[in-house]
C-alpha cells in the first residue's frame, strides 16, 4: 500500500495512508532507523518499510506493506 511519511512540526514522525484516509504517529521501530525495518502507529498497525538510505529526505511516498493490527478494521 502507499504511504507517506513525513515530520511534523514538532519532529513527529507520522504515516499517512491516502487509501483509507488515515493519519496515525509513528510510535515504535524496531531498527534504530526506520527504513527496511517494521515501524508501528499509534492505532496498532505494523507496516514494513523499505530500505532506504537513512537521509532520504522527508516527506516521500512509498510502498510498504501491511503486517498486523490490533484493531478491527472497518
Amino acid at each position: 500500500m502507499k504511504v507517506m511519511i513525513r515530520k511534523d512540526s514538532q519532529g513527529t514522525l507520522t504515516a499517512y495512508v491516502p487509501k483509507k484516509d488515515l493519519e496515525e504517529p509513528i510510535i515504535a521501530m524496531v531498527n534504530p532507523g526506520m527504513w527496511g525495518g517494521l515501524v508501528t502507529l499509534a492505532n496498532g498497525w505494523q507496516l514494513e518499510l523499505p530500505a532506504m538510505p537513512a537521509n532520504t529526505p522527508l516527506p516521500i511516498t512509498v510502498e510498504a506493506k501491511r503486517l498486523a493490527s490490533s484493531v478491527a478494521e472497518d
